[in-house]
């Protein structure tokens, strides 16, 4: 079975046992937490579609870790103007694990 859900305006298809990296969310290392916007539900015999969410669907992580995801650098240059701007960026992220995913 596996599930499509919505956090951070992403959306992600996870199974049990899945990790995935997600958009910083404001929890500790260890936590649960749940995932309430269920937009689809699939198995091998059944699926079920949210018109927008499955109500009564949900879908259980614990986090692992929070972590920063490799920098990207940001170049700006205009020929012959001796302008140039250098920036990096290293976005904040949660790794989560699926637990169980649980339908209506």
């Amino acid at each position: 079975m596996f599930a499509i859900i919505r956090t951070g305006g992403k959306q992600y298809r996870v199974q049990k046992d899945d990790k995935i990296e997600i958009g910083n969310l404001d929890v500790k290392e260890g936590d649960s937490i749940d995932f309430d916007e269920v937009l689809f539900l699939g198995g091998e015999k059944s699926a079920t579609l949210g018109e927008p969410l499955i109500k009564g669907a949900s879908v259980k992580a614990n986090v692992i870790a929070q972590k920063r995801a490799p920098k990207i650098t940001v170049f700006k240059k205009k020929r012959r103007q001796n302008y140039r701007r250098k920036k990096g960026h290293r976005q904040h992220l949660t790794v989560v694990q699926i637990t169980d995913i649980k339908a209506a």
